[in-house]
């Protein structure tokens, strides 16, 4: 199944902080807020969404081309992605911007402050996607993850055009966008991922209740944190997945990346919507237990078999023979 992945690729400069942010927020203030926080860490990593989702499904056996722009900055980590199974040939190079910065502090509570710095992300608009999918030849899927908005939309309208399914991940971008982008971004999406504040979000935005957005896309996939996640597919029961918990609790940064690109490689596999949440849930915990969204390191035989002790031997069976991980 031939996957592109449309979406940020950045640096993240990933710190915490040993207290809680709530305890140095006056809510009566806010509007005057002016705080600092002393962190006692930093690391800084690869990310970005699409380049976390891409390396994703790359680990669980798939080859997704990766789509967005980048700054002159970009050849180190334009060969780790492709060491580790990413075609990269369709990202676009600025020549004078740095490649996109995330910021993130998070705290004791797992609650997270960050800055976005778009940087050569503001050069997508020179990216044609019927130009990719045509060099191409076949595309099954574009997964349209949060990106420059303007272009997540024009996204949606060349995959309407060109009659390719697509993946609707508007993510953190729906704090920036209004009521029309996002329905133009998500109506007729084949999946749309989001979690239930985002969706709350995106209802409230749009106008449309939960149900009608439901009725607006082909599947619903909604992460709920340590509650697992939700998939309601049109003309199907609803699906409930719990989460792989662990105690090992790192950073929780890009383990949404990390749940898409699972349930999108058991998609991918020709697996049902119960056995990709599970995939999707197994490889967000990896990315829990770490620091950094592309640090996890899987081994076939131990990721399968801790995904038994937490879905049973019958669910990792079934992956296992579907979905190699490496």
């Amino acid at each position: 199944m031939q996957i592109v992945v449309t979406g940020s690729i950045a640096t993240d400069h990933l710190m915490t902080f040993q207290g809680r942010f709530a305890d140095s927020l006056l809510v009566e203030q806010l509007d005057k807020i002016s705080v600092s926080f002393l962190a006692d860490s930093l690391d800084v990593r690869r990310g970005g969404v699409g380049a976390n989702i891409s390396f994703g499904l790359a680990a669980l056996g798939q080859r997704p081309v990766l789509v967005d722009a980048v700054g002159k900055d970009f050849e180190d980590y334009r060969t780790w992605l492709v060491d580790h199974g990413v075609d990269c040939d369709h990202v676009h190079r600025s020549h004078d911007q740095h490649t996109a910065r995330f910021v993130c502090t998070t705290d004791r509570d797992l609650a997270q402050m960050a800055t976005f710095y778009a940087g050569a992300m503001n050069e997508g608009s020179r990216i044609d996607l019927a130009q990719v999918v045509a060099a191409l030849g076949t595309v099954d899927l574009v997964v349209i993850a949060p990106s420059d908005p303007e272009r997540m939309t024009r996204h949606t309208q060349q995959c309407r055009e060109l009659d390719i399914p697509f993946a609707a991940d508007p993510s953190q971008q729906l704090a920036f966008m209004d009521g029309p982008a996002i329905r133009e971004l998500i109506d007729g999406a084949h999946y749309l991922f989001t979690n239930e504040y985002e969706l709350h979000l995106a209802a409230q935005k749009t106008g449309w209740t939960v149900d009608e957005i439901t009725d607006r896309v082909r599947v619903r996939v909604t992460t709920r944190g340590k509650d697992g996640a939700e998939i309601i597919a049109r003309g199907q029961e609803p699906v409930r997945v719990p989460a792989a918990l662990t105690e090992q609790v790192v950073d929780p940064t890009g383990v949404g990346d990390a749940f898409r690109a699972g349930f999108l490689a058991g998609v991918a596999a020709g697996l049902g919507h119960e056995r990709s949440a599970q995939l999707g849930s197994m490889l967000a915990t990896h990315v829990l237990e770490t620091t950094g969204t592309q640090e996890y390191h899987l081994d076939h035989d131990g990721f399968y078999a801790r995904l038994a002790g937490v879905y049973g031997q019958e669910a990792a069976d079934e992956l296992a023979g579907a979905v190699t991980v490496r």
